[in-house]
């Protein structure tokens, strides 16, 4: 009859976006500490919103693969956080920083990829 209801799928697709909306307004504060560029904000939440649903298919598959990246994301956490704390008194370059974020993340990659690898034939 063309008559339009809300279904528990409707509640699920509202849950969904909802969560996307959370997370990337939880980026914010990491993105601040970076830089106060708004239009850098503005585009890398943007872009967060659009990639998150998408890489979580893609990064829940490798999550056994990757299972000290979470003790490097916390790390990622306390720096950020701790230069927040400082930008008063000491001003970390930008480059630095990215550098650091990525020297952490990339560094429990290759720990949680070294320590999951398979033993070789010969060994």
């Amino acid at each position: 009859n063309g008559l339009r209801v809300f279904t528990p799928l409707f509640l699920v697709l509202i849950m969904i976006e909802l969560s996307d909306l959370i997370f990337a307004v939880d980026s914010i504060p990491a993105i601040f500490a970076i830089t106060t560029d708004p239009f850098v904000v503005f585009t890398s939440n943007i872009f967060a919103i659009l990639g998150l649903r998408a890489m979580y298919f893609m990064l829940a598959g490798m999550a056994d693969r990757f299972h000290l990246l979470k003790y490097g994301l916390a790390m990622v956490l306390v720096f950020v956080g701790s230069k927040m704390l400082i930008v008063d008194f000491y001003k970390i370059p930008v480059g630095l920083s990215l550098g650091i974020v990525g020297l952490i993340i990339a560094s429990f990659m290759f720990a949680s990829l070294w320590v999951t690898r398979k033993p070789s034939a010969s060994s």
